[in-house]
């Protein structure tokens, strides 16, 4: 079996007691930050390896370093081939710095957008113009409706009623 498809049965099993599942991610969240902590103490070097071999970098077993990378991956230059990864395929953990700082954002991880690390990478400025961004790109914004005493924007520069908005018999 793939060892994504491993990670996902653990990880999102909705038969197991929500406390144990609860605890499950909040075990794994703290060393994901271990992980971003180093990863983002030299935002420039390209880590590489086998599955395994970056799973022991990091002091991660393999099914938590294969969802370290389920999560990273969106947020990478190159995709890693998540879907068929196996302990000896060899992955890249090379990142997009404003992508990765976009996709914490939108994942509400606070805790992982917020390490002090971020700061040595980009300024408060573009911290928060990253933030504000991500923010907005899932905001819809309605353009200003259009009243039945309004020149109709189809051009005919007659009004919405005498024009389009004119019943058909």
């Amino acid at each position: 079996m793939a060892l994504l498809k491993e990670w996902q049965k653990i990880a999102y099993d909705e038969k197991k007691d929500k406390g144990l599942l609860r605890k499950f991610w909040d075990d794994y969240f703290l060393l994901e930050k271990g992980v971003y902590e180093q990863l983002l103490a030299e935002p420039d070097v390209e880590v590489k390896g086998t599955v395994k071999e970056l799973a022991e970098k990091y002091k991660l077993s393999v099914l938590e370093m294969t969802g370290f990378l389920d999560g990273i991956n969106d947020s990478l230059v190159e995709p890693n081939p998540i879907e068929e990864m196996e302990e000896d395929t060899v992955v890249s953990l090379k990142f997009d710095k404003e992508k990765l700082y976009k996709n914490m954002v939108e994942a509400k991880a606070d805790w992982l957008y917020e390490l002090p690390q971020w700061e040595s990478i980009f300024d408060e400025e573009t911290r928060h113009r990253l933030y504000m961004e991500q923010k907005k790109s899932g905001t819809i914004v309605k353009g200003k409706k259009i009243g039945r005493n309004d020149p109709y924007p189809c051009g005919s520069g007659k009004k919405y009623k005498q024009c389009c908005g004119r019943k058909k018999a």
